[in-house]
């Protein structure tokens, strides 16, 4: 039997953030990294590329379930909300109460319900379930964290430095994942705030999508200044309906992250809405991005999520109305510029 080493830590998904924590990780560990991909696997294996990029030699791939978790006590899953959830049960059976699963995905799971029948579903809270969640229904494992913050993937792969936090409800969770993570381009918070730190990454998409579409239509930093600012708020009182305080929202793992996610074209999110408002359609820029852009799923979520909650959340409605009822973009910024906001600070 495969023993478990201690020095070697497991990531479950190859694409393009999944690699780049392989990459944070190499810098203290060797690395496993599982694909289900025999051509990913064949190239950081015998070439040690993926992506275009150059992976250390620490990295290595495999595409079987009982190697990596007989290997690697400490596995990082970063996959796409849309798969979360059929992977964990994939992965059950190898998993135990020993492993330790931060995870690095930025989305939300909706239980058994397709993402495009949610017009037929009054979707309340209950069946908002946040990836961590997901591990706790689905594995017999204790011990969880979440990748939090702002993590461009294109930034830290170019060795620029940056945070992160890691959000636990154990303080061992905590500290072996800063032990394997930070180096001295990356530093790293920790969090007790466990799903403050995954709703503030989850619905921060959805503003990054917005910011891009001002940017599409060439408005300038006065207007991204007050679409991020009250999109905040609509995040955190949609954060509340699911159990989370504003803490985590005000710090690096929300604002931190918002700030990074909406205002960089390096971003999926924001790239994806400036793509949208210069007339693209949205089937052709998912293809061509080759990666999940979680704000367009997440938005739907969100939107279904306010209306049972009746909340009020002006920006993600226009947003939703954008990609999904065919509204003009100039009329939503209209709208929003006329719309009877609340006060500006009333939430804290």
């Amino acid at each position: 039997m495969k023993k478990s080493n201690p020095h070697i830590v497991g990531v479950v998904g190859a694409g393009s953030f999944g690699t780049t924590v392989a990459t944070l990780l190499a810098h203290n560990t060797d690395v496993l990294i599982f694909s289900r991909r025999n051509e990913v696997i064949k190239n950081i294996n015998s070439l040690n590329t993926h992506l275009n990029i150059r992976l250390s030699e620490k990295i290595k791939a495999t595409g079987d379930v009982d190697e990596i978790t007989e290997k690697c006590k400490l596995i990082f899953p970063v996959l796409p909300s849309s798969s979360f959830r059929t992977t964990m049960k994939s992965m059950a059976p190898y998993l135990t109460p020993g492993h330790i699963l931060i995870h690095g995905t930025k989305g939300l799971d909706i239980s058994n319900i397709n993402i495009d029948d949610l017009l037929k579903v009054n979707l309340s809270s209950k069946h908002i379930h946040t990836m961590s969640n997901v591990i706790k229904q689905e594995t017999n494992v204790v011990r969880i964290g979440c990748l939090a913050g702002p993590n461009l993937y294109k930034e830290i792969l170019e060795g620029q430095p940056t945070a992160c936090v890691i959000a636990s409800e154990y303080d061992e969770v905590i500290k072996i994942g800063s032990e394997y993570l930070a180096s001295k381009y990356f530093f790293v918070f920790g969090s007790y705030d466990m799903v403050g730190a995954e709703m503030a990454g989850a619905l921060k998409n959805i503003i990054a999508l917005a910011s891009g579409m001002l940017e599409g239509r060439g408005l300038g930093k006065n207007l991204q200044a007050m679409l991020i600012t009250r999109g905040l708020r609509e995040l955190i009182e949609l954060g509340r309906a699911v159990g989370a305080t504003h803490r985590s929202f005000l710090g690096t793992a929300g604002i931190g992250d918002l700030i990074a996610t909406a205002t960089s074209n390096k971003s999926r999110n924001f790239t994806f809405g400036y793509r949208y408002a210069k007339g693209e359609k949205m089937e052709d820029i998912i293809k061509d991005m080759q990666e999940i852009v979680e704000g367009v799923r997440t938005v739907r979520i969100a939107h279904q999520l306010a209306r049972f909650h009746h909340i009020r959340v002006p920006i993600i409605n226009m947003i939703y109305s954008v990609l999904f009822d065919q509204m003009d973009v100039n009329k939503a910024i209209e709208f929003l510029m006329r719309y009877p906001y609340l006060p500006d600070v009333d939430f804290i």
